[in-house]
């Protein structure tokens, strides 16, 4: 008689899961108040450009070192620490303009001038959540990879990476509401204090495997099912366990190809959850509660992609691939689909619903693509370097957004002083549309086929 497996493992997910869609929610926050904040405060695009670079940029620093440092505090209390952090951020943004004054009167002791006090203090605020939410993935990652065997983890990968989605879809549908009945500021301290309601839970349920109570022989032997004995002797137990330095991952062609693919689709994501508010505002002028149907569509689209990209490379890895030469195969279909958002702008004329779906198609593509790049880490890697090598990857990502946000603010303000800012758009949804074949040409070129890294 076949033993049952049990379940709990997808407990741990769902933990997974709730974590970032609370990561989500906290960081689109500003973008759907960014119409009434640029009203508020005067802003251009460029300010608001540079407020989502501070966070980009400092996400991509931080995520170099959140790895790090998840892989050394171990998944429960690196998990732990990060949410905290950035709950408290993101509450902190109600303070953006006493932060802003302080920091102006520090600066004007050296003689240093600031043309924006709210610039100052939400680049302040949104530098402390990048640095809190740069552990979110590193973390759940690392916890997808000891409670999960291979063959399982691009789907938990698919579906707590989808709580982004279920994030980016209660966001515009609570946020605009919030601020209008609260003020803006209630906005931020609301979305805040959710992020210590998983914290309380994440503390009760979560073990390591060899350590849960509420795990059975039976599924903790499933979780060990592909663990491939260490070749050390007994006395080598010491170095083959040592943590591995950021010099030597470098140096494998696996981590490049993760780098490379971070870094040239991250910031397209980034961009749409950045930036499509101000989108239908610029070329609809849709504001507040006129914007939260569209947004929860398009996002409620993306689930379908996270869920469905993480099973879909299930299907070649059945037929007998190597999972991470299945994942390549299906990574080059998803890479197909975000083509489509270049119709966006010629058809944009028709109705606002053309673009909002097209960019869903795009969005829900990312997301599975997203579910799997980050499978090819614990695909090919040490679980001890998991971590490590997801922090550096989203290093890189990090960049890459920063370098869409500057971009894209630096084109909105220049078409839209040329009168015809719907250019500036369609230049960016090129871009968007492209990144993932150049990307996916790449990562195959570094790697073709499935290797594993020894260390």
């Amino acid at each position: 008689m076949t033993q049952k497996i049990g379940s709990f493992r997808w407990t741990i997910c769902a933990l997974l899961f709730f974590a970032t869609t609370v990561n989500y929610l906290d960081r689109q926050v500003l973008s759907l108040l960014k119409p009434e904040l640029e009203e508020l405060f005067g802003w251009t695009n460029s300010d608001y450009a540079n407020i989502t670079v501070v966070f980009q940029l400092g996400y991509a620093i931080s995520m170099l070192f959140a790895g790090r440092i998840i892989d050394r505090l171990g998944t429960k209390k690196g998990y732990a620490w990060a949410i905290v952090i950035w709950s408290i951020a993101a509450a902190i943004h109600a303070l953006a303009i006493p932060l802003g004054e302080g920091i102006a009167a520090i600066l004007g002791v050296v003689g240093i001038t600031i043309t924006s006090v709210s610039v100052a203090g939400f680049m302040f605020s949104r530098a402390l959540l990048a640095f809190g939410e740069a552990g979110n993935f590193p973390a759940a990652i690392k916890a997808t990879a000891e409670y999960f065997p291979k063959k399982e983890r691009s789907l938990a990968t698919g579906i707590f990476n989808s709580g982004a989605n279920v994030g980016a879809v209660l966001a515009p549908l609570s946020v605009p509401w919030i601020s209008k009945s609260w003020g803006w500021e209630a906005a931020f301290i609301v979305v805040g204090v959710v992020g210590f309601v998983w914290l309380v839970l994440w503390l009760k349920f979560y073990e390591k495997p060899e350590e849960q109570k509420r795990l059975s022989a039976a599924e903790l032997a499933h979780i060990n099912s592909d663990v491939e004995p260490q070749k050390v002797q007994p006395g080598e137990r010491v170095a083959a366990e040592a943590k591995v330095s950021w010099t030597k991952l470098l140096g494998y062609k696996q981590t490049w190809a993760f780098v490379v693919g971070k870094f040239m689709t991250d910031g397209v994501w980034w961009f749409f959850l950045f930036w499509l508010p101000a989108y239908l505002k610029d070329q609809y002028g849709m504001v507040n509660e006129q914007i939260s149907l569209p947004l929860m569509v398009l996002y409620s689209m993306t689930m379908f992609g996270s869920i469905g990209g993480g099973w879909f490379p299930v299907y070649f890895i059945n037929k007998g691939y190597a999972a991470y030469d299945g994942r390549m195969r299906a990574m080059f279909v998803i890479a197909l689909f975000p083509l489509v958002v270049l119709a966006a702008q010629p058809l944009g004329d028709i109705s606002y619903w053309i673009p909002v779906l097209l960019i869903g198609v795009g969005a829900s593509a990312h997301q599975a693509w997203s579910a799997n790049i980050f499978t090819t880490v614990s695909d090919m890697f040490p679980k001890r370097t998991i971590g490590s090598v997801v922090g550096i990857g989203g290093m890189a990502g990090g960049i890459g957004g920063a370098l869409i946000s500057k971009l894209g603010g630096a084109l909105f303000d220049h078409y839209k002083a040329l009168g015809h800012i719907e250019t500036g758009y369609t230049i960016m949804f090129a871009i968007c549309a492209l990144a993932y074949l150049v990307a996916w040409l790449i990562m195959k070129s570094l790697v073709p086929k499935m290797k594993m890294v020894e260390l």
